[in-house]
């Protein structure tokens, strides 16, 4: 197995730009997804790691050797496609083993290859079938363990749970993750799904057209978002965004209010703002909290009760929507006025550009 290095990667098409000088670190062994809106170039990075998209400009290492003009069979990476990709006359031995039979690899060890990926993927019993008689996660399964077989230096998985339904999408998530905890591999996830990008990855990309946002952990890009884009993209719900401006400048605070929220104090540090900078404060929906004269009143215009917690949407002064998550079974009523506060420890502050200002 092997890292990847990518310096300022570079596509185009004809004048359009794609992707715009990309750089990143991928350690060995690590579980990198690259996430963000359709369009934003995520799929095009990964083939261009595989080999299947020509490098306009960069440098593209994989284990310590520059591959920009290797072809894909010798790049040492194995893909897996969002589509499953596989022969429906084959079988499911026949689909597993297809690249090891083109590469001539003797039957013994081919067979051994075959068997050994399928007791990882707990598909044995599924061998001898055809694609058309097993569900999608197992035709799921059949792709990655083609992959498996060709025992790559890097496994690259675009979108593969997207066609799966939501049961399904768990499962199959859960089993991707202990493959990668089996197999020890660098893995590299393409996906548009914040939630698997959460749940998968040891270190997440954030893309947005063809620009790398930021790269961090699950925690850091959920706690810590460098701008505004990152912030409403990670989490779920999505984080609410007020629109402010500086009231006050205190020694390691500043106060912040808005035609939605009274004066509020948040420890954030005040560097190059003035009175009446115009600002924009981000909060979770779960970090807003119910009061008797919250900073925040809203009236309820929908109610999710999802047992464990409950999900509301308010109508604000403004007429912009913000969105509640309460713990448990809390009793609201369409129309009533809900007085919130924001908990300032952990709400954001963004300027006039939409990035993140420091705390104090």
């Amino acid at each position: 197995m092997a890292g990847l290095s990518l310096q300022n990667l570079q596509k185009t098409y004809g004048k359009v730009e794609v992707i715009k000088g990309v750089n990143l670190e991928v350690e060995h062994g690590e579980f990198v997804v690259f996430v963000g809106p359709s369009g934003c170039g995520k799929s095009t990075l990964l083939r261009m790691i595989a080999g299947l998209e020509d490098i306009t400009g960069g440098e593209l290492s994989i284990g310590g050797q520059v591959v920009n003009t290797v072809q894909p069979r010798d790049r040492s990476v194995a893909m897996v496609f969002q589509s499953y990709a596989l022969y429906p006359h084959m079988s499911v031995y026949d689909n597993v083993g297809f690249g090891l039979r083109i590469k001539k690899t003797p039957k013994d060890e081919r067979d051994a290859k075959i068997r050994e990926a399928a007791r990882i993927l707990q598909m044995e019993h599924l061998l001898d079938r055809k694609p058309a008689q097993l569900s999608g996660g197992q035709r799921q399964r059949v792709a990655i363990g083609r992959a498996i077989v060709r025992q790559p230096e890097v496994f690259l998985f675009d979108e593969p749970l997207s066609n799966l339904d939501a049961s399904l999408r768990v499962d199959m998530r859960m089993e991707i993750s202990k493959l990668h905890q089996d197999l020890g591999a660098t893995m590299i996830y393409v996906t548009h799904d914040q939630v698997e990008a959460m749940t998968l990855a040891d270190k997440i990309v954030v893309l947005n057209a063809g620009v790398v946002q930021q790269v961090g952990s699950p925690l850091e890009l959920y706690h810590r978002p460098a701008n505004l884009f990152v912030a409403g993209f990670i989490g779920s719900p999505k984080m609410n965004f007020i629109d402010v401006k500086v009231e006050a400048i205190g020694a390691g605070s500043l106060t912040v209010s808005g035609p939605d929220m009274t004066a509020l104090t948040l420890p954030v540090a005040a560097d190059g703002l003035q009175l009446g900078s115009p600002l924009t404060l981000g909060t979770r929906p779960h970090q807003l909290l119910p009061a008797e004269q919250g900073a925040i009143t809203g009236t309820v215009i929908l109610v999710e009760h999802l047992g464990n917690e409950t999900i509301v949407n308010l109508r604000l002064t403004s007429g912009k929507a913000v969105v509640v998550g309460l713990d448990g079974d809390f009793r609201v009523a369409l129309g009533d006025s809900l007085h919130l506060n924001p908990d300032v420890e952990k709400a954001l502050l963004f300027d006039a550009e939409g990035k993140t200002l420091p705390a104090d």
